[in-house]
Order: structure tokens, then C-alpha cells, then sequence
């Protein structure tokens, strides 16, 4: 990536007010024209919306969508929609058994409604509050229940992971962003209780979590694996669950095991720099009481977010700060220089994927902050990324494609991507957790730009 060292928040500011104008519009057309008994939508089609069956974890996207474009806007009509979609249709997603997505739906409708009323965006409800709260304590808990645990001795090994929906042999990187919830589930006094009414620590379980997707999810960059890359990230880890012990690394949407597809190289890096703002409030007793020294917690969440964005920013982009799908994707060896020149979405051989590239940048951003002064490379590099996000060929400008983010990929070694005629590859089309991180990104430039202390996933900010 060339990172341009000069580039200020407040200069996207004019390019974050286009975004929000655009979602202003798409996002209600969405929701006239999408029919619930159709499922979620998930990705578009020439342009469309459509659904694809596999877990339900788009939908709270959709709505947060309408959530952010108010906090952006102020345009009320945009937060009873979220509001009045919430009560309507997210009830089933805070007691999902069957999913680790639960960070992603909850906290993106749930949790902003929260979030906007604690910073005063909602006029204040005491009861109304108290109902976002109910549904986040209990999405954590439910989340926290999906548990798995290893064979590991040291505790700074990690002991225990959040199974994906591929059942309790599994775990995702993916979860690393929507692991958050246990966060604030804790930070509202809650825990899962377990049999003989046992107080299952949910701040705990976010810390082993974190540590065994460290552990085997990572690659260390000093291991001597022929395919070791600091910062590389393997999209599963899979166990035995005889005796819990890890047997090999997985790859459901990437390319192999030992490339880094992208989105789940941005989920960690984004997921670790916000586990490390919340561990930043979080009172040393807490994590004390959760098993963990803080200092040591800290250290190891910070070695594994800055390893994920230096990967990002050395191994993963072209110069733009876009991502192809999967760093390993054979059709790159006949792009023999596509890191020196900006992404090409219409190339005749590997798809980008600008949803990554948004998750990726919203890391980059938050690890640059909470370093300060010499986190100065990741913020840069952050803010040059979101400034190719923002503008076409990636702002979708076209009134009658519903999506906001152009060029995603959700499944390509399935197929599953919208392949234009003409072409090999798939390009031009949207993805609900493209267009809610695209939001999220903005929203975020925005508060730096006008000077306002942004805001986490845990509280408001000011």
C-alpha cells in the first residue's frame, strides 16, 4: 500500500456526507422492497438484493444500516425504521442457538439504539433502555454458551473458543468481531449461569476466546510452518473433540488454509483493536476476577492486532489500500504487480473484495488512535484506504442498485458471487456487511473529522 501520510479526517469529510446522502435514499427503498418471509438479504444480484441460505446473520446490517444513516443525517424517519424493525424482527437472532454471529446482528441494531441513547442522538426512556440492555445481556450469554474447550495448560494459551455454526469442532476468525457482545453483556453486570447455577464469566470467556484464536488462527511469523506469514490468519481452526486438542487449520471461504483470505484478516484486525479499546476501561479487578492479567492480556491482543494490520498493509493490498479476495489466489500470479498499482475490480482474473477492505480500514483506524503518536502508519493507512472506499469505482452512485458498497465478494470458492457476462469474475455487486461497515467507517471519519471523542462498540463517546 502506498499510504498517504498527509491525508486528514476532515478532508473525507465532504466524501462521508455523500455516503450517508446516498444511504439516505437506498437504505428505506431496501426495506419497501424487500419481503421478510424472503429470509435476510445478504448480497445483490445485477443490482438487487437477494438471499442466500447458510446462517442467519445479515439482518441486523440491514437495520443498523438505517441507524447509522440517522446518527450521520438526523433523519428521524431512518431511526423509527431501525427502531421499529428491531422490535419487529430481532427477536429470534438474541436467543439463536445455532450461530456465532451474535456480536453482528445484536449489537448492530441493539446495541447502536443503546449506544445513540446513552449519547443523547435518542431522547432518553428508562424502560426503552433497559429493553436494548435485556436483549445484549442475553445475546451474550447465548453467544458465550456456544463453548468449546482445548487441551491447553497455560492459561495465556487461551483454554476455550466460541464454536462457529459448523458445530463445536470449529472455530472462526469471524468471530473475533462478534465477539464485542460478551463485552457489553459484562460491562452490564450480566454472566451465563451453567448448571448447578454456576457463574460462567462472560469477560472471561472474551479473553480465551481472543487467546486461542491467537493461538491457532495467527500464524506467528516465526515458526518455522512452510507457510508462515506474520499476520496471516487462517479463516478456521479445527479441534478434537475427544480431547480437545487442535488438529489443523481450515478454510471455508478462502483460497487454502495457509493463505489469508481477507475478510478474515480483517475481522481480526478489527476485532482485536476494539477488544483492546474495551480492555483500556475494563478495571484490572475485572480481569482479574476473569483469570488474566491485564498487562499480559494487553500485550498478547496488541502483538496480534498490530501483526494482522502489518500484514495487511505489507502482504494483502495493492496500492490503494484495496484487497483482493485471498492473498493466495492463483489468478494473482498472472497479475505479477497488482501491489504496486490501485485494485482493479474489472481484471479478468481474481475479484477484490472492498467489503474486507472497509472492515480492514475501520481496524487500521482504531489500532492508529488507541497508539497515538506512533500509530501514526495505521491511522494513514486507514484513512488512505476509506478515501478509495468513497468514491467510485466503489461508491455505488447508481440509484437503482440497491447497495452502497460496490465490488464484494461473500463466497466466491462456492460460486455463490454474481458473475457479470462477459466476464470470469465476479465485480459490481453489493453485501449488507459491506454497506453497514462502508457506514461504520464513515461515521467514524466523521467523529474524528469534527473533533468528537468517537465512539466504541461500549460506549458513545462524546
Amino acid at each position: 500500500m502506498k499510504i498517504d501520510t498527509k491525508l486528514t479526517a476532515p478532508a473525507l469529510l465532504a466524501a462521508t456526507d455523500r455516503a450517508f446522502e446516498i444511504a439516505e435514499a437506498k437504505v428505506p427503498m431496501l426495506d419497501r422492497s424487500w419481503n421478510p418471509a424472503d429470509g435476510t438479504p445478504v448480497f445483490t444480484v445485477k443490482g438487487r438484493y437477494t438471499t442466500r441460505g447458510w446462517t442467519e446473520w445479515t439482518q441486523g446490517f440491514q437495520y443498523g444500516c438505517a441507524l447509522l444513516t440517522f446518527e450521520a443525517t438526523g433523519r428521524k424517519k431512518l431511526l423509527e425504521l431501525g427502531r421499529k424493525r428491531t422490535v419487529e424482527r430481532m427477536a429470534p437472532h438474541i436467543t439463536h442457538i445455532g450461530v456465532h454471529d451474535h456480536g453482528f446482528n445484536n449489537l448492530s441494531t441493539y446495541g447502536n439504539l443503546r449506544r445513540m441513547m446513552l449519547g443523547g442522538a435518542i431522547r432518553h426512556n428508562e424502560w426503552e433502555l433497559k429493553f436494548y440492555e435485556l436483549a445484549i445481556m442475553a445475546s451474550g450469554a447465548v453467544q458465550a454458551a456456544r463453548w468449546s474447550t482445548t487441551a491447553d495448560e497455560d492459561a495465556m494459551d487461551g483454554g476455550g473458543y466460541i464454536h462457529s455454526f459448523n458445530g463445536p469442532h470449529s472455530l472462526f476468525v469471524d468471530t473475533m468481531r462478534s465477539l464485542r457482545i460478551l463485552g457489553v453483556a459484562h460491562q452490564l453486570g450480566h454472566s451465563l449461569m451453567g448448571e448447578n447455577d454456576r457463574r460462567i464469566n462472560l469477560l472471561g470467556r472474551a479473553i480465551q476466546h481472543a487467546l486461542t484464536t491467537i493461538r491457532y488462527i495467527i500464524f506467528p511469523g516465526d515458526s518455522g510452518h512452510t507457510y508462515d506469514v506474520r499476520g496471516r490468519t487462517a479463516h478456521e481452526a479445527v479441534f478434537n473433540r475427544n480431547d480437545g486438542r487442535f488438529r489443523c487449520r481450515g478454510s471455508q471461504q478462502g483460497y487454502s488454509p495457509f493463505s489469508t483470505w481477507t475478510r478474515g484478516l480483517s475481522w481480526a484486525m478489527l476485532g482485536f483493536a476494539e477488544q483492546l479499546e474495551f480492555l483500556e476501561q475494563c478495571p484490572a479487578e475485572d480481569v482479574r476476577e476473569a483469570g488474566y492479567g491485564k498487562a499480559k492480556v494487553r500485550a498478547r491482543f496488541l502483538a496480534a492486532a498490530k501483526a494482522t494490520c502489518d500484514h495487511y498493509i505489507n502482504d494483502c493490498t495493492a496500492q490503494d489500500g484495496i484487497c483482493y479476495w485471498d492473498d493466495g489466489a492463483p489468478g494473482l500470479a498472472r497479475m505479477p504487480d497488482w501491489r504496486a498499482q490501485p485494485a482493479d475490480p474489472f481484471n479478468a482474473h481474481e475479484p477484490v473484495d472492498s467489503s474486507a477492505s472497509a472492515i480492514a480500514a475501520q481496524g487500521l483506524i482504531r489500532l492508529g488512535l488507541l497508539l497515538g503518536r506512533s500509530g501514526k502508519k495505521y491511522l494513514q493507512a486507514g484513512l488512505t484506504t476509506a478515501r478509495t472506499l468513497l468514491d467510485e469505482p466503489y461508491l455505488s452512485t447508481a440509484k437503482r442498485h440497491q447497495g452502497l458498497l460496490l465490488h464484494t465478494i461473500y463466497h466466491w470458492p462456492n460460486h455463490w458471487d454474481h458473475v457479470p457476462a462477459g466476464s470470469e469474475i465476479p465485480y459490481g455487486e453489493s453485501c449488507m456487511w459491506g454497506d453497514y461497515h462502508l457506514l461504520e467507517l464513515a461515521l467514524l471519519i466523521r467523529q474524528l473529522a469534527v473533533g468528537r471523542k468517537v465512539a466504541t462498540f461500549f460506549s458513545p463517546g462524546k
